[in-house]
């Protein structure tokens, strides 16, 4: 596995466990219910799982490289504008 396939899982899991996250936070403020909450931390996490898997087996290294900077900087805004 090369190197670069590492990095690039590595930035697009740790803001994307962040993000997760504040998924299930604002699932939470808006709906207060725990069976909500649970989905839709199920559902954003196993978005992340995939993604992740792509990015360290098939994608190439523009896209893979892209799609972790764009999860990075929107979970940076995210946290930036709450």
């Amino acid at each position: 596995m090369e190197t670069w396939r590492i990095l690039a899982t590595a930035l697009l899991g740790f803001p994307g466990l962040l993000g997760v996250l504040m998924i299930m936070a604002k699932a939470r403020d808006r709906t207060g219910r725990s069976s909500t909450v649970a989905v839709s931390g199920l559902v954003s996490a196993t978005a992340l799982a995939v993604l992740a898997v792509l990015v360290l087996t098939v994608l190439p290294a523009v896209p893979a490289w892209s799609l972790a900077a764009a999860v990075a900087v929107a979970v940076a805004v995210l946290v930036l504008a709450s």
